[in-house]
């Protein structure tokens, strides 16, 4: 069994096929998908997804990318929709959120600001809930681990990681799992793959990001979930491990960050 611990389902490139890519996973033993919010308008859509397809978990939060266009009631919004959340067994945690100093538009420092507002605000509501969180780490590790000294939280996933090992460990301390997709599949990603190969493999999980972050045999194409069992050999063969360890662990290793998923696996 694997887990896709990061997957944009809902997203414009899949249009009405998110039925279709869903059972395509399941087919290719990806048992559980877990959906994340990037906006207030699609928290209704992630959390109807995990209504219909039975392999599909959501997690409500507001994405950096999406923060220049985002109200500060949308905070509110989250909030109230994160209370009414917690009767859905389908709801894990808060996400995705973060903060993203890559993107140029993104470094003013008006946005650097908003972002960090958002972010604080949207970790003390997965503080107040005692939800973990899905975050979105890109050079902004060290700004993302001092907040969450600040405002501790249950843990969670560090989507995407592509940070040093020192911070790797830092987030580790703090009751993360540090996410692992596409990127990991090139061979170019040395230091991806280093970290891949160093870190505890109670430290990982699987990701494919999908539509984004397509691996190197698919790329620029498309990323869906059913790619998950090659990315998982991909991380097998770095680490000179069985396939089927690689699988029964990290998948484990979702349960574990996200309790509310592992309620639904011990099904």
């Amino acid at each position: 069994m694997l887990v896709d611990s990061h997957c944009h389902l809902d997203a414009a490139e899949f249009g009405d096929t998110a039925s279709q890519i869903a059972q395509e996973a399941a087919d290719h033993d990806v048992r559980w998908i877990v959906v994340p919010a990037v906006e207030a308008a699609n928290f209704a859509s992630v959390a109807d997804l995990a209504a219909k397809l039975p392999n599909c978990v959501y997690a409500l939060g507001i994405h950096p990318l999406y923060v220049p266009q985002a109200e500060m009631d949308d905070l509110n919004q989250l909030r109230a929709a994160v209370e009414r959340a917690m009767d859905d067994e389908r709801f894990v945690g808060i996400g995705e959120i973060g903060l993203d100093f890559f993107v140029p538009e993104l470094s003013t420092d008006v946005m650097r600001e908003k972002q960090t507002h958002f972010y604080g605000e949207q970790i003390k509501i997965a503080r107040d809930f005692n939800l973990p969180v899905i975050l979105h780490v890109r050079r902004s590790q060290d700004t993302l681990l001092k907040h969450l000294r600040r405002i501790p939280v249950v843990g969670g996933i560090a989507h995407a990681f592509n940070g040093s090992k020192q911070q790797a460990q830092a987030f580790i301390a703090l009751g993360f799992v540090l996410g692992f997709g596409g990127a990991m599949t090139f061979t170019r990603a040395l230091q991806i793959r280093r970290l891949a190969t160093e870190l505890p493999l109670e430290a990982l999980v699987l990701e494919t990001d999908a539509p984004d972050i397509s691996p190197a045999w698919l790329h620029p194409g498309i990323n869906t979930p059913a790619q998950l069992p090659q990315i998982a050999a991909v991380l097998a063969e770095l680490r000179g491990q069985p396939m089927a360890d690689i699988a029964a662990q990290t998948s484990k290793n979702v349960a574990r960050v996200l309790p509310r998923l592992g309620n639904l696996m011990m099904r």
